[in-house]
């Protein structure tokens, strides 16, 4: 009788310990396999949440979207940040949305009117309200020339379908199973964008304003204060912050990278000052048109000092006689090297050199 009660207990724990054991297992594999709840994955999009109700939206690589994008989450309704390179890129993130929220969409905000960050707008219900700065819709309403045909558009277009073609003929040649399998996601990616970029029609802001814009979005606990700012003039003459002071956050749409920025629609000479501004705001993160999250100011310092040092060089090389060709070859920059490594030698982009030359034809002689 004790044998069979002894092997009963020793039955008991043995049970006890794999029931113990299989626990153990299931709470690693969970932490093994619950996914981040801060980061919400879609096939196209990637939602990384900055505060409550704010995200941050990068693409995966299935789809060309060029540019970043921000969405913020309110208790009645939607608000999203720029609109994506194409009508193609935009209607997925508009799909890609609803993996975070079914609630309707209310407003778009433009920073800019490049269009990698606008010429989706079309695409948005007709009942979005698209809020801009009076510049931007003017660039975008054909006010003041056709921006399809402006040399930044198609310095960034026209060599699409030699890039699709290349693609295909590096897909046709690779053996390796890995690179065949990113090679097809970057050219259907690429596909489709070079087939969306004719089907572009610009869609200006039908909401505009000049220095400052403020919307207050219905939360659970009462209003987030959500501030539309038109700082200065810098990577264009529309450029719009959207600061979110509760949650210390600022977007800055191509103001403020973590790399150098475009600069062939910039205002070199106003830049910095607009720059300073932006300092002034209480804010702990950047969230950038392109990129990574920028932490803390001291990187607008470093651009703020190349800008000043990129004009004042290009002023004494154009006082010389050189072209802008000439001195985007000579220029050297590589004194910022520590903060930008991609400057490896002397010479910049000849678009910003342009551009810098036109803004100093513009001034006055002294």
């Amino acid at each position: 009788m004790n044998n069979g009660r002894n092997s009963f207990h020793r039955f008991l724990l043995i049970l006890l310990s794999l029931g113990g054991l299989l626990t153990i297992i299931g709470l690693v594999n969970a932490q093994q396999t619950t996914p981040n709840p801060q980061v919400i994955e879609t096939d196209s999009h990637i939602f990384t949440r900055m505060a409550e109700g704010v995200y941050q939206i990068t693409g995966t690589g299935k789809v060309y979207v060029m540019s970043n994008a921000m969405l913020i989450v309110g208790e009645n309704d939607l608000l999203i940040v720029d609109s994506h390179v194409t009508p193609h890129a935009a209607s997925v993130l508009l799909e890609a949305v609803k993996a975070v929220s079914d609630k309707p969409l209310r407003y778009l905000i433009n920073t800019h009117y490049h269009f990698d960050h606008a010429h989706g707008n079309q695409v948005f219900p007709a009942d979005v309200e698209i809020i801009g700065h009076h510049y931007t819709r003017a660039k975008l309403s054909g006010a003041q020339g056709n921006v399809l045909e402006e040399p930044t558009f198609l310095s960034f277009t026209e060599g699409v379908p030699d890039l699709v073609a290349r693609l295909e003929q590096q897909l046709a040649e690779t053996t390796d199973p890995a690179r065949k399998a990113a090679l097809e996601i970057q050219l259907n990616a690429q596909r489709a964008h070079m087939e969306s970029l004719p089907t572009t029609i610009p869609t200006p802001p039908n909401i505009t304003f000049e220095n400052e814009l403020m919307l207050y979005q219905t939360v659970m606990h009462g209003s987030r204060e959500i501030q539309l700012l038109h700082l200065g003039r810098a990577h264009t003459g529309g450029d719009v912050v959207v600061y979110l002071p509760a949650e210390r956050l600022v977007y800055s749409g191509d103001m403020m990278l973590p790399f150098l920025a475009y600069m062939g629609d910039g205002y070199a000479q106003e830049w910095p000052q607009t720059l300073e501004a932006l300092k002034q705001l209480d804010f702990d993160t950047i969230l950038p048109g392109h990129g990574a999250p920028i932490q803390g100011k001291a990187m607008i310092d470093h651009f703020q000092r190349y800008l000043e040092d990129i004009w004042a060089k290009t002023v004494a090389l154009k006082a010389q006689g050189l072209t802008a060709e000439q001195t985007a070859q000579q220029i050297d920059l590589t004194n910022h090297r520590a903060n930008y490594p991609q400057i490896q030698a002397a010479g910049a982009d000849v678009r910003a050199i342009r551009r810098i030359y036109a803004l100093l034809d513009q001034e006055p002689a002294e």
